[in-house]
């Protein structure tokens, strides 16, 4: 799986090291290694519950989506590290099969080209499995592409548009629906449009100021209200009764 990228569209936002990306400051050790005793008991337990949970959800994908700015790529490294599996993001995988960045492709084959496109990736990631995979912005608009998502686990990674737009203002990346001389209007406007949208999500995870480990910690602690236990199958035969009435063994 090829790594992502740093530019895109719609809210690819990570980062490494001590930089500060988008609004998020993120440390270079992340494990925390060099911790107390106490600190690295919790980071076993930790471990633990999360290999746990990875169990219970069987290799589905997790969807991130929310708006641009909201950090999905950076919290999706981390959640796909704690789980075991892969990170994807999604704008990137366009790129690559476009063979051109998302700005070309807007100005070429304008916003509804590029929805086209997005949908035919989004198709193919869901034949994959075991990702955690950061969505664009705008992919929650076109209702073919909920059939893709709802074949995972869609969790909505919201925050409050002041802190959108003070990310969006620290990121240089170029974001084609945010052109125009008034990016608070358009980003309030594209709000208004999408959070219903967004409200179809399985999993809702509201940001304050933490880190993107730390709000990948409020998904993982998220993650199991909304996962159904597997009933244990009968421990004995059943019986059936037959139209005559009869009874019969079942087949378990």
């Amino acid at each position: 799986m090829p790594p992502a990228a740093s530019s895109g569209s719609d809210g690819r936002d990570g980062s490494s090291g001590f930089a500060e990306t988008n609004g998020f400051a993120e440390t270079s050790d992340p494990a925390g290694s060099s911790g107390t005793a106490a600190d690295i008991g919790r980071e076993a337990a930790d471990r633990t519950t999360h290999r746990s949970l990875a169990r219970r959800l069987e290799g589905i994908n997790i969807y991130l989506v929310g708006m641009m700015g909201a950090g999905k790529s950076a919290v999706g490294r981390p959640l796909a590290a704690a789980l075991g599996y892969r990170f994807l993001d999604a704008d990137t995988t366009i790129e690559q099969v476009a063979g051109q960045p998302i700005p070309a492709i807007f100005d070429q084959e304008g916003e509804a080209g590029f929805r086209a496109l997005e949908t035919a990736v989004l198709d193919r990631i869901a034949s994959w499995h075991s990702l955690v995979v950061a969505t664009g912005g705008g992919a929650v608009t076109r209702p073919e592409n909920w059939g893709h998502l709802h074949q995972g686990v869609v969790v909505w990674l919201d925050a409050a548009d002041a802190v959108l737009l003070q990310r969006l203002s620290a990121d240089p990346t170029p974001r084609p629906l945010m052109a125009g001389p008034d990016p608070h209007g358009r980003l309030r406007e594209l709000l208004e449009q999408r959070r219903p949208l967004y409200a179809q999500a399985d999993l809702h995870i509201v940001q304050d100021s933490g880190t993107p480990e730390q709000v990948a910690l409020q998904v993982l602690d998220g993650l199991p209200s909304i996962l159904k236990e597997r009933q244990a199958g009968p421990s004995e035969p059943l019986t059936l009764i037959n139209a005559d009435g009869a009874i019969t063994p079942s087949i378990n």
